[in-house]
């Protein structure tokens, strides 16, 4: 038909065939990929050299291996099997690799083997972004995401999932043995014989589930956490902020920087809360930033005064906010943030304007706290909106004052909460889209922690690629 565009003939022959780098663009994304691995020094980084085959074979350069793991996943390609098929069809990883096919076992084992390496390969990008300029890291935001591994919620165990599948099992047994009464009771013949050896199989079968049950809570017994994973022994079940919901997996921890939202650190844990954790990816965000100060921003599920004091030591300035686990305000009493405390005289003043005084001094959990009471709580026209005791007494912790100035900073015009907020999650949201539904292939800590390294590896290159782009950033690698 005339009028369209036509394709070359596939039995066109040319005299002067093209170059495989006349199909890169010089501005090609794959050029960055390459230039940045081949200045790295992939001894020091711990890459190992890949054995030779039986029959004699050279194994691969670890450039060309990491090469194609980078490209992988940034093009949403994170299967050996698949980067197996891509390397011989892929005219920019034929680019990359010199037209290289490793098969997939050998790119399977690169990854698993290199896991440090690949760890520090990701640090390395980070520290490049760092020398150049273009992260500064003057506030960062740290906020940890439920990633789910390959372990289906049916293969992982817990104490309260046990008990539930037991009484159901236990459930179905009884109606199994009501029906086999009913058939014994209204059935002949050959229908009475079928229904039953169905309804016997379908007991034995249920048996055996419940003995299969009970063996493994003898196993929780000896599990440190009350967990038992059978597919990946390191995931575990986490709650999510869906009620009622939750799936298996990690808790991965990212601390993004706020003006270039660039991954400074990341970590995987198995950890179902973030509590303990601020101290640690803050140290890790300082280290990476080489900075002397850093201003980090949580939100409520990183509260502990004892982690904000340690962020202080570190000369870190931790903004989070607390956590209300009170629940007088539901109930129509008055909460400790309406009692207001004054500095100069060490007195907390009350809704009715008495002055509470420091009265002892107590060890709660390893904290040092001071309690402060009045004895005119028994005349106070509103004790009833107070409290249900004798009289109110209020708490303050030895650095409350760390606390009160971080609650000061929440409330500041800069709204660091939703500057938190459009910072952290924004790096969660698109690797989770790139990953999909499964987020994680690899199974055990150490393998989910280099395919995460990989996710964030790749998502600082394209970030760092929007914001100075690919011809720049090619200036900068070698410098």
């Amino acid at each position: 038909m005339a009028g369209f565009i036509e394709g070359i003939s596939r039995d066109q022959t040319t005299l002067f065939p093209e170059r495989l780098d006349d199909w890169i663009g010089e501005d090609h994304l794959v050029r960055v990929v390459d230039l940045f691995v081949d200045q790295l020094d992939l001894g020091a980084l711990g890459f190992q050299r890949h054995a030779a085959a039986r029959t004699g074979r050279p194994g691969y350069h670890p450039a060309v291996l990491l090469k194609l793991f980078i490209y992988g996943y940034l093009n949403r390609i994170p299967s050996s099997r698949r980067l197996e098929c891509e390397a011989g069809r892929n005219v920019e990883l034929m680019w990359l690799t010199g037209r290289l096919v490793p098969d997939h076992k050998t790119i399977a084992e690169f990854r698993r083997q290199n896991g440090p390496a690949i760890r520090k390969t990701c640090a390395k990008f980070v520290e490049l972004c760092r020398r150049i300029g273009v992260l500064k890291g003057e506030v960062v935001a740290v906020d940890g995401s439920k990633f789910k591994a390959v372990n289906n919620r049916d293969r992982n165990f817990t104490k309260g999932k046990i008990a539930s599948r037991m009484a159901h099992l236990e459930a179905e047994v009884g109606r199994y043995i009501e029906e086999a009464d009913r058939i014994d009771r209204q059935e002949t013949g050959a229908a009475r014989a079928e229904r039953a050896a169905h309804l016997t199989g379908r007991y034995h079968r249920i048996c055996k589930e419940i003995e299969r049950l009970l063996a493994m809570e003898e196993k929780l017994a000896d599990a440190p956490d009350g967990q038992i994973s059978l597919t990946d022994p390191d995931a575990r079940a986490m709650a999510t902020r869906a009620q009622h919901s939750g799936h298996v997996g990690y808790n991965v921890q990212s601390v993004v920087d706020a003006e270039t939202h660039l991954i400074v650190a990341h970590e995987v844990t198995n950890k179902g809360h973030d509590r303990d954790l601020l101290t640690k990816m803050a140290t890790q965000a300082k280290a990476a930033l080489q900075r002397e100060e850093l201003h980090i921003i949580a939100d409520k599920g990183y509260f502990s005064g004892v982690e904000i004091l340690a962020c202080h030591k570190a000369g870190i300035t931790a903004t989070v906010p607390r956590s209300d686990t009170s629940g007088a305000r539901s109930k129509g009493r008055f909460v400790k943030a309406d009692f207001a405390y004054e500095h100069e005289n060490d007195v907390y003043r009350c809704p009715a304007g008495q002055a509470l005084t420091h009265r002892t001094t107590t060890e709660q959990q390893g904290l040092q706290m001071r309690r402060y009471w009045t004895n005119a709580c028994k005349s106070c026209e509103i004790k009833k909106r107070c409290t249900t005791g004798y009289e109110r007494r209020v708490s303050r912790w030895e650095h409350e004052h760390l606390v009160e100035a971080s609650n000061a900073r929440r409330r500041s015009p800069a709204a660091p909460m939703n500057v938190r907020r459009s910072t952290v999650e924004h790096p969660f949201g698109t690797i989770k889209s790139w990953t999909g539904p499964c987020h994680f292939l690899t199974r055990r800590l150490g393998g989910v922690g280099t395919e995460m390294a990989l996710n964030v590896l790749a998502y600082n290159i394209k970030r760092m690629v929007a914001l100075v782009g690919i011809k720049g950033l090619m200036v900068a690698i070698p410098g």
